[in-house]
């Protein structure tokens, strides 16, 4: 039996691989607020799947199994190749350079998941994190121009190669209690901001960019504060 609940943890972190796989059928179609959904269902499945490893011993029941690699690959179609996608599909790049500029996450990402020290020992992502997802909504509901989503993408794609420490919402230590009850917040938001999509609120989108902000700023004043200290994932 706990060899059994084990495989299931697995199994569950794999239904990742449904969620990206039907994401991309339905970007091709041009159902961005369906694919976005499946999008946070998979977030929330990256989200609840260590905790169930963890509670059932996976490590120790199935150890021949890596359930990381997995989880690396899951995260790469659903945080990377699908927002990709959604920004070449839904047209939020300049037309002359589309298809090069939607890659540019794509290499950089690629990049940033096969480093050995994309995550700190003390608890921190080196380098831009693949918040691929997030970049495209905001895209998406503030109808930016192309030429800025264009920018933000590039200088984004460059961010990755940066050594710059990016806060661990569920790991970092320093306010820690604090990130996780704005992270909460935040959430609920974004799922306003997809329930209302393709016009949510302005109000609801300005009020969502509290996060991203604190985010953005919290992670420079640490990474100032301390040299990135490297360790293995």
């Amino acid at each position: 039996m706990p060899v059994f609940l084990a495989w299931l943890v697995h199994v569950y972190t794999a239904t990742g691989v449904l969620l990206g796989f039907f994401s991309v059928l339905l970007v091709e179609r041009g159902e961005y607020r369906s694919a976005l959904w499946l999008n946070a269902l998979a977030v929330c499945v990256d989200a609840t799947d260590g905790t169930l490893a963890r509670a059932v011993r996976v490590k120790e029941r199935i150890p021949w199994f890596d359930g990381a690699r997995l989880e690396d690959l899951i995260d790469y179609l659903n945080y990377v190749l699908v927002p990709s996608l959604i920004l070449y599909h839904a047209e939020l790049l300049p037309a002359g350079g589309a298809h090069w500029i939607a890659a540019a996450p794509m290499l950089a990402s690629a990049y940033g998941f096969c480093q050995k020290e994309a995550k700190t020992s003390d608890n921190y992502f080196l380098g831009f994190p693949s918040y691929w997802n997030i970049v495209v909504l905001y895209l998406l509901v503030l109808r930016t121009a192309a030429w800025f989503n264009a920018a933000v993408v590039l200088a984004l794609a460059v961010m990755v190669f940066v050594p710059i420490k990016y806060i661990y919402p569920s790991r970092t230590a320093v306010f820690q209690r604090v990130t996780i009850v704005l992270n909460v917040i935040w959430g609920v938001l974004v799922f306003l901001m997809l329930y209302y999509l393709p016009d949510p609120p302005r109000a609801i989108v300005y009020a969502s960019l509290f996060f991203p902000l604190y985010y953005a700023l919290l992670s420079f004043f640490l990474s100032a504060r301390t040299q990135p200290h490297r360790g293995k994932v």
